[in-house]
């Protein structure tokens, strides 16, 4: 070699042939053919590149950078045409694996090669390279190997990486190392930079080709032998493997691209096949209860867009056939001849089971998913709406309320009282008439409160407080209203009964004052009342007066109750019975006997009260009155006596009677809901102004929670409004309307 420290000038050819080709592109090749491990000393490394900076630092003309960086690329590409690419065409017929091995080698070369030759020509890619804006040595190098070999060869090498990977697919162990290199190959054609041009293009459009064939067969096969979970169980399987595939030697940009084809073959295309399968669709496994099946169809339907739509109605028509099986079944007893009451535990308690299973199985196998509460939410809007006889849904439920809270109904302990009360509010949610259920539930806990039949107050507190939070304050206001007066009575009874000592009345007697907004409307019949009775009212009335100047009481004694002292032989008896009860039972003292007429004029009393009365004393299970003739019906020829051989083991009887009063006055829920429809409409027409017909009626609707009414009824209350002068229909639109000031 010249010695440049000396003046003397490197030409290209001596530079070239003597230096740069024999002592390091000669050895180079001859060292990858033979496969050993590449190295130079660092004196001939340091001698070479010597050279190459040499050659390419000189003054032109004779600085030979240009034609040094056109034979590095002349040199890799002579190298890939006469040496690699007949090696890998040699092996091209020989099977997959044999050729991507040979690949993988000559890759591997390529990449010491490249690495040598950029280390040698150091100084061109630092100026020439750089100044004259061209591909890198590292760049050109890889541009040349795709040129000449991955362009010759990919085609053959994505068969068999494409092939290796459906063996896999089907259980067989494969070089994966093998693919993983071959992978980066295809990477790498990106020309170093981070474009997955090549790979993308030339292998992973391919593989997606092919797994959406290969995943075409399978989906075919498995669908005609396996049940819906046997072949969901393969799909969660199949999924989790080309999870782990590309994790293993795939690019990480293949792996929703492939999830998505997959699930689109495997679940998309047969979806509604899977949820309807004949004995192991969706429906089957809902009344299987089979929990573990059902969160695998849930969570892998979830991977599709609108997967769990179809799912979802599927198990609101289920659990709505279920809940229809409750009201059948009640019907089916009602037909079969059963007495009809309105008081039906097994038919709510079978609601209430229903609802909390499967709100448990959407908590817990649907993740509460919002689709399946809406189902939940759908289904039992349609079968607790669903009345059957002649009592409404809304009246059975406030009786089981009843029921828990009154004593000696539920023998329930304070924990399980407020279970069952969370459980009957949940069903109470889904009914439409809130406003009918509230009606019955106040006449019931008005009868509990006044006759002291109430459990608890703290769970008659607990009950409305849930209520409120379930429907508002408006909706508990009344009831909150009747525990107000109970517990200001008990305050102001103390006051009274010091009063009373100062009157010798022989009674023990105490009254209750209730605010009639808040309580039921009851009858109140005006009973002719023994002196003694009527001495002690008149001392109340006194009392009161005196107190409350601007309040008028109004005697109700059909709610009143009393406990009568009696004696039939030589026992006596103590009777507890209703206001009404012991004035009767006053009439038939020293042994007298009345018909019915005379009790009539006698005790003041219309035959709608008397009837009941008497046949309560007469016809019950405790007949301390003897009637004539005898049989169970109170006529107006009956006559009536003191029984003289009544006879009983309890000292203390408890005598009832039927109720005066329905359990709810539907004319007054009625009425209720037409002012509640009117204001509704004078809200909204006072902020609009100006509305169409079916855009107030769908406003009302909306704003309307306590019950649904129908259409026609909103229309009738428009009506109402328009001939009050409330509203005005528009003179140019007769189906628009005006608010008037």
């Amino acid at each position: 070699m010249a010695d440049r420290a000396n003046g003397n000038i490197i030409q290209l050819e001596d530079g070239w042939n003597n230096e740069i080709k024999k002592r390091a592109i000669d050895k180079l090749e001859q060292t990858l053919d033979n496969g050993f491990d590449t190295a130079f000393e660092p004196k001939e490394y340091i001698r070479i590149y010597t050279t190459c900076y040499d050659m390419c630092t000189q003054r032109s003309p004779y600085n030979w950078s240009r034609d040094l960086y056109q034979r590095h690329g002349e040199t890799i590409e002579q190298y890939l045409q006469n040496t690699v690419l007949p090696a890998l065409n040699d092996k091209s017929g020989q099977g997959g694996t044999i050729l991507l091995n040979e690949l993988k080698h000559r890759w591997t070369n390529h990449q010491i090669m490249n690495k040598w030759l950029k280390k040698f020509f150091t100084y061109l890619d630092r100026y020439y390279v750089k100044h004259h804006s061209l591909p890198t040595l590292e760049q050109a190098g890889l541009r040349h190997f795709k040129d000449v070999v991955y362009e010759n060869v990919k085609e053959q090498a994505t068969g068999a990486i494409i092939s290796l990977i459906n063996e896999e697919r089907d259980g067989e162990i494969i070089e994966k190392s093998l693919v993983k290199s071959i992978v980066e190959l295809y990477e790498n054609m990106g020309l170093g930079g981070a474009s997955l041009e090549s790979y993308t293009n030339d292998l992973e459009q391919p593989l997606l080709d092919a797994t959406r064939a290969y995943y075409a067969r399978k989906r075919e096969d498995w669908i005609a032998k396996d049940s819906t979970p046997d072949y969901l169980i393969k799909v969660e399987k199949a999924l989790a493997e080309e999870k782990a595939r590309v994790t293993e030697y795939l690019n990480p940009a293949s792996e929703p691209k492939i999830r998505r084809v997959v699930e689109d073959e495997i679940l998309q295309k047969v979806q509604m096949n899977l949820l309807e399968k004949e004995g192991s669709g969706c429906r089957v496994l809902l009344a299987n209860d089979k929990s573990e099946d059902l969160q695998r169809m849930f969570h892998l339907f979830s991977r599709l867009d609108n997967g769990l739509q179809p799912m979802a109605s599927i198990v609101e028509s289920f659990i709505t056939s279920m809940g229809n099986a409750c009201v059948e079944k009640r019907q089916a007893k009602l037909d079969g001849g059963e007495k009809e009451k309105n008081d039906d535990p097994e038919f709510v308690k079978s609601l209430i089971d229903l609802h909390e299973k499967y709100l448990g199985v959407i908590r817990e196998t649907f993740s509460g998913h919002h689709l399946f509460q809406k189902a939940l939410k759908n289904s039992f809007e349609v079968v607790v709406n669903q009345d059957v006889g002649q009592y409404s849904n809304a009246e059975l439920m406030s009786t089981f309320c009843d029921r828990v809270l009154k004593s000696g109904g539920e023998k329930l302990n304070d924990s399980e009282v407020e279970e069952s009360l969370d459980r009957i509010v949940q069903l109470f949610s889904f009914l439409t008439d809130k406003d009918l259920f509230a009606d019955i539930y106040r006449n019931q806990l008005a009868k509990r409160l006044l006759n002291q039949r109430s459990s608890s107050d703290d769970a008659e507190k607990l009950m409305i407080a849930k209520l409120k939070v379930q429907c508002g304050t408006q909706f508990t206001s009344k009831m909150e209203g009747m525990l107000n007066d109970l517990a200001v009575g008990n305050d102001q009874k103390s006051e009274f009964d010091a009063r009373m000592e100062q009157h010798d009345t022989k009674l023990s007697f105490s009254v209750q004052v209730l605010t009639t907004g808040f309580w039921p409307t009851y009858k109140t019949p005006e009973v002719s009342l023994p002196a003694n009775m009527t001495k002690c009212l008149e001392i109340f009335t006194e009392w009161h007066d005196a107190k409350h100047q601007k309040r008028k009481l109004s005697w109700v004694h059909s709610l009143g109750n009393a406990t009568v002292k009696s004696i039939f032989g030589k026992k006596s008896y103590d009777l507890q019975v209703t206001t009404l009860q012991a004035v009767v039972l006053n009439t038939f003292n020293d042994g007298k006997t009345f018909d019915f007429n005379e009790l009539k004029k006698i005790l003041n009393l219309n035959d709608i009260t008397l009837k009941p009365l008497m046949h309560s004393l007469s016809c019950g299970k405790y007949k301390v009155i003897t009637k004539t003739p005898a049989n169970n019906k109170i006529n107006s020829t009956d006559s009536f006596t003191a029984n003289a051989k009544f006879s009983s083991n309890m000292r203390k009887i408890r005598i009832p009677m039927a109720s005066l009063d329905p359990s709810h006055n539907k004319n007054r829920v009625e009425e209720d809901r037409s002012w509640a429809i009117e204001a509704a409409i004078v809200r909204i027409m006072k902020a609009r102004k100006t509305l169409k017909h079916q855009e107030l009626i769908a406003e009302v609707l909306s704003q309307l929670s306590f019950f649904r009414p129908q259409p026609r009824d909103i229309k009738k209350r428009i009506e109402a409004l328009i001939d009050r002068d409330y509203l005005e229909r528009s003179a140019e639109n007769s189906d628009m309307y005006n608010y008037l000031a």
